[in-house]
């Protein structure tokens, strides 16, 4: 089980997440509305501005104010096979002269 941190503290579980969409859509804010009426929002923004909304396997809607593209970013960094870039050559600290 992987934990994806949404924002001050907060987190999902990554095999439950569906999708990560923008807030600035009609439609966004269509299903935003529809899952307050049906009472599967749940909002984790602190009180800050909603930047994404997080749709889940069971239908629970997440607003969360940390940007889409930072979720997606954390998301492919739990994938199995994502690694990051590789040091370049030189670019360690003991490589450098001191100044």
């Amino acid at each position: 089980m992987q934990l994806l941190n949404i924002g001050y503290g907060n987190t999902v579980m990554v095999e439950r997440v569906v999708a990560v969409i923008n807030t600035g859509s009609a439609p966004a804010r269509k299903l935003k509305e529809l899952a307050k009426n049906s009472q599967r929002l749940i909002d984790v923004t602190e009180g800050r501005r909603t930047r994404s909304i997080i749709v889940t396997d069971s239908n629970h809607v997440i607003l969360s104010s940390v940007q889409p593209d930072t979720i997606g970013q954390r998301l492919a960094a739990l994938q199995e096979g994502y690694h990051l870039a590789e040091p370049r050559e030189g670019s360690r600290d003991e490589d450098r002269e001191p100044t």
